[in-house]
């Protein structure tokens, strides 16, 4: 039987590695962690999946791998059915299947665009991007620099432009309402979309001050007017601002809690050393008016203040120091987290305790007060592999090395907890590789704040990875010693293949 002409002349991207025997897939799959798998009935079937795909390939080149098996051919019959692939249950006689980290991984079915699978192929994890939701299909969906400039200045009616990044969770929850907003006031007003999380984006973040996500931008003729800020606001809300488009009005400051009615003494860096001289026996709270531990602590321990103050025998007192206003004693006592409790007795420092965070407790251990276990070295405190980095020397360490992986953390937080080890396992593997760096930012400590915030961390633990120091993509794999380390081996060995290339061509 003779092939249809059009498959000789049909251009299959050299980048589409073409598979027919079982040995060699499971090759591919053995040392590529990211390939998408196009199963066909016949040759003919897979023309225009091929067609797209080809353009993929260039896209994602370097990042994932696009493969053909043709199940209508003799010898790759036999490996479809090895792997229990039959393209001729489908109604156009096409599968599309990922394999990630050497093993099946899902059925690829988000929309055949070469959009949506760039997407996918850089993020297999990731969600879909937000114009594959039907709901959001009048919501203008800007890709470009380019379409965004001509955006503003071809559209004559008001405008409000969301720009957002994919794993933003205010983001996704404010989607449903602003597409819904976006339905319902087509023709009067354009609400349009861009995801700026991209380095290449950097000139726009600037020019719009984009300093978190999401940030929205209300334009009239191309002009920037104000941002909105509503981010809980329903598509009624939305509507109803956009009649009467405002700059956001300043917000009344939060009461400091040593403003408030309680029975806590409040101590500032002038009275704190009196004060701990004239009672026996006091519990310090040092506390950050930014901190959810402490707001949710707070109701505790001014109850406990309470019991305490009217006990007739009552085993000491309780006093709070906003470590953010009283620097002093911050830098005294070392203060690096919040909350801290500090025990002091007879005007002297005793003990500082990680684990009274109820009424309860905090009455309890007061009747008597012992030293608390050690405390488990901090992370940086240890010998590993692993760079622990700050602010001011970030972006210097990070260019020395062609590889880092950053894991963004809080040390109380639990699935950090539990990725800390593996990380540091990968760490080890890759020590005597100078190309190759995995590091650490504490994201709770004071100094780290605004890094971590400017390298978009809204959750903890965020990996990112960068190239020389410029941010590429966050990592969004496994958090098993094995998935960071195939990460990195995948990167290395592309260095290799490009090594032997330029050798090859010489």
């Amino acid at each position: 039987a003779f092939l249809p002409v059009f498959v000789y002349s049909l251009k299959v991207s050299p980048l589409i590695e073409k598979i027919s025997d079982h040995k060699d897939f499971k090759k591919l799959l053995r040392t590529r962690n990211n390939v998408l798998v196009l199963y066909s009935k016949s040759a003919a079937a897979a023309e225009s999946s091929l067609r797209l795909l080809s353009s993929v390939a260039q896209e994602v080149k370097g990042r994932g791998t696009i493969s053909w098996i043709d199940c209508g051919d003799t010898e790759s019959r036999k490996l479809c059915k090895k792997m229990k692939v039959d393209p001729n249950s489908k109604e156009k006689g096409v599968e599309l299947l990922h394999y990630k980290d050497g093993a099946f991984h899902t059925e690829y079915n988000r929309a055949a665009t070469l959009k949506s699978m760039v997407a996918f192929l850089k993020d297999p994890e990731g969600a879909p991007l937000w114009e594959e939701d039907p709901e959001a299909k009048d919501v203008v969906h800007v890709d470009s620099e380019k379409e965004l400039r001509r955006l503003l200045k071809k559209e004559d009616k008001p405008l409000l432009m969301m720009f957002y990044a994919p794993w933003c969770g205010v983001c996704k929850r404010m989607m449903p309402s602003y597409q819904q907003a976006a339905t319902e006031l087509k023709g009067k007003y354009v609400l349009a979309g861009m995801n700026v999380y991209s380095a290449e984006f950097e000139r726009i973040k600037e020019e719009y001050n984009v300093r978190g996500y999401p940030t929205i931008c209300y334009f009239e003729k191309g002009k920037f007017l104000f941002h909105f800020e509503n981010y809980g606001a329903t598509a009624a809300d939305i509507a109803e601002w956009l009649k009467n488009p405002q700059a956001p009005q300043p917000q009344a400051p939060e009461t400091p809690w040593a403003d408030e009615e309680n029975v806590v003494y409040h101590l500032t860096d002038e009275d704190f050393d009196k004060f701990i001289k004239d009672h026996s026996s006091v519990l310090v709270m040092f506390h950050a008016p930014w901190c959810g531990h402490c707001k949710k602590m707070k109701p505790e321990y001014e109850k406990a203040a309470e019991f305490l103050h009217v006990a007739s025998d009552s085993p000491g007192v309780l006093a709070a120091v906003d470590a953010t206003v009283n620097k002093a004693l911050a830098e005294k006592y070392h203060i690096s987290g919040f909350p801290t409790l500090k025990y002091f007795k007879d005007g002297e420092e005793k003990y500082t305790l990680p684990h009274l965070r109820t009424k309860k407790k905090i009455i309890d251990w007061l009747q008597n007060p012992e030293a608390p276990p050690p405390p488990e070295p901090a992370w940086e405190e240890k010998q590993t592999s692993v760079i622990h980095l700050a602010g001011e020397d970030f972006r210097e360490s990070l260019k020395k090395k062609k590889h880092t992986l950053v894991m963004f953390y809080a040390p109380w937080c639990p699935h950090c907890k539990n990725a800390i080890p593996h990380f540091t396992t990968a760490a080890e593997v890759f020590k005597d590789d100078r190309k190759i760096a995995y590091a650490a930012v504490d994201c709770a400590k004071e100094q780290n704040h605004d890094l971590c915030k400017q390298e978009g961390v809204d959750g903890y633990p965020t990996f990112n990875y960068y190239n020389y120091g410029k941010f590429v993509e966050k990592y969004t794999g496994e958090r098993g010693e094995s998935g960071f380390t195939t990460f990195m081996r995948t990167l290395r060995e592309r260095d290799h293949e490009r090594v032997g290339k330029k050798k090859d061509e010489l």
